[in-house]
């Protein structure tokens, strides 16, 4: 589901949030999402694209009102640019295959897991529960799991 003619089709589907979030840079108001307080086992993906992002054994509670991850999935799945806007100095992070914005990342998360918050918006992720992830054709991510299981 990556291409671009799917990425344009599945836009007029979004949600006012999510089409704001992803398109136009926006942010969902603190502790609004669906994903800021859900743990489930599965991984997350961009709403978009399908392309899986993060996984739930790397998100942790940050306290901030979004859904904060240690790490993503797979570095090449994300792009970080400079952010100034709002008078302050950000990285923000986008998704590589639909160019969504999906939040920022800061220095400030738990050293032990590398030191990184990926603060994300719930509104640009979609969750794939870890039973469904062959039926998603992303039976390959299961193995993210064995190894935290060990």
């Amino acid at each position: 589901m990556s291409n671009e003619n799917e990425i344009e089709k599945n836009k007029s589907k979004l949600s006012k949030v999510a089409y704001d979030v992803t398109q136009n840079n926006g942010t969902e108001r603190p502790f609004s999402g669906e994903y800021d307080d859900f743990y489930d086992k599965g991984i997350y993906v961009d709403i978009l694209s399908g392309e899986p992002l993060f996984s739930s054994t790397d998100k942790y509670d940050a306290g901030c009102g979004w859904p904060s991850f240690s790490k993503t999935i797979d570095k090449k799945a994300v792009a970080e640019k400079r952010d100034q806007s709002h008078g302050m100095e950000r990285i923000e992070v986008r998704s590589q295959k639909a160019d969504s914005h999906l939040g920022h990342v800061f220095n400030d998360g738990p050293v032990e897991q590398g030191g990184l918050r990926y603060c994300i918006n719930s509104a640009a992720l979609r969750f794939i529960p870890y039973d469904q992830l062959d039926a998603e054709g992303l039976g390959d991510y299961k193995v993210l799991f064995n190894e935290k299981d060990n």
